[in-house]
């Protein structure tokens, strides 16, 4: 028995010596992703797209990023770039931690349309049947139904009231406040996006799963996706050994709370492989985590919305409609479904078809638009589309001045 336990201590520590010497030869190489050249294979021109990112990276505007590609099914590309702290000289790795901002609704949608699913809730329902702090002019609460809740219907102003978020107002009492706003159309006939008013989701989900919405999102997608560095809230992230800090140009800017506050509508983190893994989720790769009927629910057109993005990017896009926490529009005749997020100093996207199975996650540490683009030059290039030069920066002039950094 002596000798059996000597072996087993033996073997252990030559596999500690083993990953530990791995370690100090490939620092942050994760097993299993293909963040190498000799990795990338597929339709996709990941060389040129790695080149053209690089560019992008190092413009004054950017700090760091970080890009996933699921082409077909598989994981073809992942791939950072610049700074997660541009003070430290800390690079962006597969392993950062960075926000998802507004993706977080997909998570809380495809949570309602689960729970729908099961039979613990009825979207049909009126979001007053479930206890929540939402209240509306009229009494609305009592006829807005928990599918218009998440398809952002209630009425309300665009953002209402994020301004007091920001200032570091309550979110329920911010809801409460709502019953004396003005209405922008009556509740359920027109889409306004809101932040503070979807945040509701979190009080009625969490009912209706009998657990916080952060746990039952935890313990019902992320755990059994292998979403390891999945988490919610600022102290999940800024505790991580590998994280993102915000930037403004090369200068290192304050972490912000509010949107954390609002779980539901802003309170994800993670790194961009487990980015990745959500989204080939989310296109119907787990149909034994998000299921195929709770896929559908989510992705009903409930609410025309009006053009996503600006400039030339809006103008090749069309058809734009919210489902449950989830967008859906078309771009060169396929429709596309996925999310975007922004707060201060950080973004996210994620664009996927669900019929190719192919689509883009992106998360970058600064407020620049441009990055929004890569889904759409990624695309461009598996469909071999030439014309469309989304991720050319000629034409983009450079900013005059970029602020002088703290010390």
């Amino acid at each position: 028995m002596l000798r059996i336990l000597m072996v087993m201590l033996v073997v252990t520590a030559l596999a500690l010596v083993g990953w530990f010497g791995y370690q100090s030869l490939f620092g942050h190489r994760v097993i299993g992703i293909p963040d190498q050249p000799s990795e990338w294979q597929g339709r996709v021109d990941y060389r040129q797209l790695d080149q053209q990112l690089t560019a992008l990276a190092q413009r004054p505007e950017m700090a760091g990023l970080a890009v996933g590609v699921v082409e077909e099914g598989e994981v073809r590309f992942v791939h950072t770039y610049g700074f997660a702290n541009h003070s430290t000289g800390a690079r962006v790795t597969p392993e950062t931690v960075f926000r998802w901002a507004s993706v977080s609704k997909t998570a809380t949608g495809m949570l309602a349309a689960t729970l729908a699913n099961q039979g613990k809730l009825e979207l049909k329902q009126p979001i007053a049947r479930w206890p929540n702090s939402l209240r509306l002019p009229n009494g609305a609460e009592s006829r807005l139904s928990i599918a218009q809740l998440l398809a952002h219907q209630t009425g309300l102003p665009k953002n209402a009231y994020d301004e007091k978020l920001e200032s570091g107002e309550d979110p329920i009492e911010i809801r409460a406040k709502f019953a004396a706003s003005p209405l922008k159309c009556a509740p359920g006939t027109c889409h306004s996006y809101q932040n503070v008013a979807f945040d509701a989701a979190t009080e009625i989900l969490g009912s209706a799963a009998k657990a916080p919405l952060s746990d039952a999102v935890t313990e019902r997608f992320f755990r059994p996706l292998g979403m390891a560095s999945a988490s919610y809230g600022k102290d999940a992230m800024t505790k991580a050994k590998d994280w993102a800090n915000p930037h403004k140009f090369r200068e290192v800017r304050p972490v912000k709370e509010a949107y954390w506050r609002v779980p539901a509508a802003a309170g994800i983190n993670s790194n961009i492989t487990d980015f990745a893994k959500w989204m080939q989720a989310m296109m119907g790769a787990r149909p034994d985590v998000l299921s195929v009927n709770a896929l559908q629910l989510a992705r009903i057109p409930r609410a025309q919305t009006p053009p996503l993005y600006s400039g030339a990017l809006a103008a090749a896009l069309s058809d734009a409609y919210y489902g449950l926490g989830l967008r859906s529009f078309a771009y060169n005749g396929q429709t596309l479904f996925g999310h975007s997020g922004a707060v201060d100093g950080y973004r996210a996207t994620m664009i996927f078809d669900p019929k190719t199975r192919t689509g883009v996650v992106v998360m970058w540490n600064s407020n620049w638009g441009i990055p929004f683009r890569i889904p759409f030059a990624v695309f461009d290039s598996y469909h071999q589309r030439s014309g469309l030069r989304w991720l050319d920066l000629t034409d983009i002039p450079l900013p005059k001045s970029e602020p002088t950094p703290s010390k």
